[in-house]
């Protein structure tokens, strides 16, 4: 039988013999939304929980996220763009601020990645920069002890809008709400000490309520004051399924369930070989955000088992300081590297080297990538030429009777095994 996989923009394909046991793991087949445009347009005019318009005269600041995500700007940006400017908001008074947390900075050469030419022309658009703290408005801390520091222009705004995606996160349980802006906007000690909390029970995928990384979150929104959030769910096509605008935890409470409905994949055991893909281009531009299909894949592949990741990588590590950790001479092995954060304390970037040796160091991984030979080496990862190369070298050292996996999109999926 051929399996076919995304990568980069592409497509992957390998051939695996028709003896094998094969379970496709995927998200629930959906198809887009007929007229997507009419989907958000009526999110956002009848919209969830107690919200108010921006009037005229007001500020408004918009957080989007960066490259790294699928965001339909194209269809949630239009009527809340219209609804502003019926509400009296002159476009000059419109900032829309690239999201970027600790990722690498979107040059304005990059901006038409994000956003259409149009509103490029129209409205001002600057990219978050998490370690300026000049940038910065402290607001205090969480309850859990997390020193809230929020992007200045975001704060000096009148009003406060949040866009992007619902869909799973490997230990914030669910991305959307508040957290482009509490996370996305935030200064680097704050996404620091809240992502810390990954090692806390609870901070896993399909968590919410009772998830203290995703509640910090919320308490850092509360903090800041958003007006207004639009988040979209798309398919594994990256296709516009549904839409929901209005207070951002009404929006999370509407649309954590639809998510769990499209997204969540039953597994009738745990695979001996995985063979997953982040989802394709963006989600494999790095392998920063390639790693979360790897945990999401991890979840239901055997110990001692082994995982074929297939991620294009175009951009490399996707984070410059995780590279340079992984390059010093004694991380040698991912035991060294479990070693060198419990001694260093965690520090986020680097702290995609412990999500990787997590699952590595349980499961034979071998990387398909584009990425550079000697950057993949130094990442502790093995790399091979091909798919079909990867697969046949798999297969040569499982029994005949192993069971295979293949996760086409597996940042977002949740695999839940079958305990009946």
């Amino acid at each position: 039988m051929q399996v076919k996989l995304p990568y980069g923009r592409g497509l992957l394909r390998a051939h695996l013999p028709a003896s094998c046991a094969v379970e496709g793991i995927a998200p629930r087949s959906q198809a887009t939304a007929q007229d997507a445009a009419a989907t958000v347009m009526q999110a956002v005019y009848k919209p969830l929980g107690d919200v108010l318009p921006p009037r005229a005269g007001m500020r408004v600041a918009i957080a989007i996220n960066d490259k790294t995500r699928p965001v339909p700007h194209d269809h949630l940006l239009p009527p809340v763009l219209a609804g502003m400017r019926h509400a009296g908001v002159r476009d000059q008074d419109v900032h829309f601020i690239i999201a970027t947390g600790t990722h690498p900075a979107i040059t304005p050469d990059e901006y038409e990645m994000i956003l259409p030419r149009q509103l490029l022309d129209t409205y001002r658009v600057s990219c978050h920069d998490a370690d300026d703290e000049g940038s910065l408005t402290p607001l205090g801390e969480t309850s859990r002890g997390t020193p809230i520091a929020i992007n200045s222009d975001y704060m000096a705004a009148d009003y406060r809008i949040v866009i992007g995606n619902i869909e799973p996160h490997q230990f914030q349980g669910f991305s959307g709400g508040v957290k482009s802006a509490a996370i996305g906007l935030a200064g680097v000690e704050t996404i620091n000490h809240n992502h810390a909390m990954m090692r806390q029970a609870g901070a896993v995928w399909g968590s919410y309520a009772d998830n203290p990384a995703r509640q910090d979150v919320e308490e850092i929104g509360a903090r800041i004051g958003i007006d207004f959030c639009v988040n979209a769910i798309l398919n594994a096509e990256k296709g516009l399924v549904r839409a929901f605008a209005g207070d951002p935890v009404a929006v999370m409470k509407a649309g954590i369930p639809a998510v769990r409905e499209l997204y969540a994949a039953p597994v009738s055991a745990p695979v001996d070989l995985m063979i997953a893909s982040p989802g394709g281009h963006p989600k494999d531009i790095n392998l920063y955000q390639a790693q979360k299909g790897m945990a999401h894949a991890s979840a239901v592949t055997k110990s001692g088992g082994r995982m074929i990741l297939c991620a294009a990588c175009p951009e490399g590590a996707g984070n410059a300081d995780y590279e340079r950790w992984m390059r010093q001479p004694q991380i040698d092995s991912h035991a060294a590297v479990f070693d060198e954060f419990a001694r260093e304390g965690f520090r986020v970037g680097r702290h995609k080297a412990f999500q990787v040796a997590r699952d590595a160091s349980r499961i034979q991984t071998t990387l398909v990538t584009d990425m550079d030979d000697e950057l993949a080496r130094a990442l502790l990862l093995s790399k091979s030429e091909s798919l079909q190369a990867a697969v046949d070298e798999a297969l040569s050292a499982l029994p005949s009777s192993a069971r295979i996996g293949v996760m086409p999109a597996a940042n977002a999926t949740m695999p839940v095994l079958d305990t009946q």
